[in-house]
């Protein structure tokens, strides 16, 4: 039992920190693309904001995580050790698919990961006869999975409708746009701080969802998601983006459109908005679609010509991929830790 609890909590510390290196990038790429911030600089605004949206707004996503998939309360009153077992495999399986993403510099999506993970334990379970198919919380799974169309989509209408604004009232009235672009510069920190709250608040879920489910059932917490346990995801994230985030940060920041402070500054303020009103409402979205979908609608803003097709092809083919590689990964890895414990 001890063994299980400390494989979980490195687990979700492990997940924790491909949370930062892939999809903490992804929010701090385009300040870093534009040149408003280092990498330095991000991570010191990653550590600060990225706590405060964790601890002080995290809760109700992890909680989504944690029960809103699968009937964990129910698998739990029969077999503790099941759900322990499902949740470590479902963590695993989503970091050795992050991990391989962020080695290839592609943003894949943490919160495909983690859900894909989830609902494969759960239909290993419902095979198993251990719950029926219909206890899999279908209509929670299509909500999320619903967001993740929207989210994108609501980024770069949002982002392209900022840009427009900035460019008719600023850029196609200035005599100098050198300098109403580096005035742009401080108005990005400050979204920059505004996404990294919003990434903590939605995106910690996915790396201490699991982890709060599996401790849960072994009646190590309560209901209630401690603090520490909150702590310890954004830890993990921080140590990512700092150790590995440079990769994923030259693919968002540079390679999908030439990126402006006046245009990150757009991007960044869309992703983050629909971000945040995704975590009040309980959802787990992806801050790597809504973000992309945010730097391209600042990109169509200046025409299609702007946008590297080739670079979105990539990346929406591995977004295609994350959930049925992490569920069926997740049930292989679940099927092989049945055998051993």
């Amino acid at each position: 039992m001890d063994l299980l609890v400390i494989a979980l909590i490195l687990s979700g510390l492990y997940m924790a920190w491909n949370i930062g290196a892939n999809d903490l990038a992804n929010a701090m790429g385009t300040s870093v693309g534009t040149g408003a911030l280092s990498i330095r600089q991000v991570i010191i605004i990653a550590a600060i904001f990225e706590f405060l949206g964790a601890v002080l707004f995290g809760k109700k996503v992890t909680s989504t995580i944690a029960k809103g998939i699968v009937p964990i309360d129910m698998i739990s009153s029969i077999h503790p050790n099941i759900v322990v077992l499902g949740m470590l495999a479902a963590i695993l399986a989503a970091s050795f698919w992050i991990t391989l993403a962020t080695l290839y510099n592609l943003p894949v999506s943490t919160s495909h990961s983690i859900v894909g993970s989830v609902l494969g334990f759960g239909l290993v379970a419902a095979f198993n006869g251990t719950i029926a198919f219909s206890d899999i919380h279908w209509w929670v799974l299509a909500k999320i999975v619903a967001s993740w169309f929207i989210s994108p989509m609501l980024g770069a209408f949002l982002a392209y409708l900022i840009f427009s604004i900035v460019r008719s009232l600023f850029l196609h009235r200035a005599k100098d746009l050198p300098q109403i672009e580096k005035k742009f510069i401080s108005l990005q920190v400050v979204t920059a701080c505004y996404i990294a709250f919003a990434h903590g608040s939605n995106d910690v879920a996915n790396a201490v969802g699991p982890l709060a489910a599996g401790l849960k059932a072994l009646g190590l917490i309560n209901s209630e998601i401690p603090i520490w346990v909150l702590v310890l995801g954004g830890v993990g994230m921080v140590v990512g983006l700092a150790t590995w985030g440079y990769k994923v940060i030259e693919t968002i920041g540079s390679k999908i459109t030439e990126l402006t402070p006046t245009r990150g500054f757009s991007a960044q303020f869309a992703t983050a908005t629909v971000v945040v009103l995704h975590s009040y409402s309980s959802l787990p979205i992806s801050t790597t679609h809504t973000l992309v979908g945010s730097v391209i609608g600042v990109g169509l803003a200046g025409g299609i010509a702007a946008v590297d097709l080739s670079v979105i092809w990539k990346i929406v083919s591995s977004w295609l991929a994350t959930v049925p590689i992490a569920a069926i990964t997740s049930a292989l890895i679940f099927m092989g830790l049945e055998v051993i414990f």
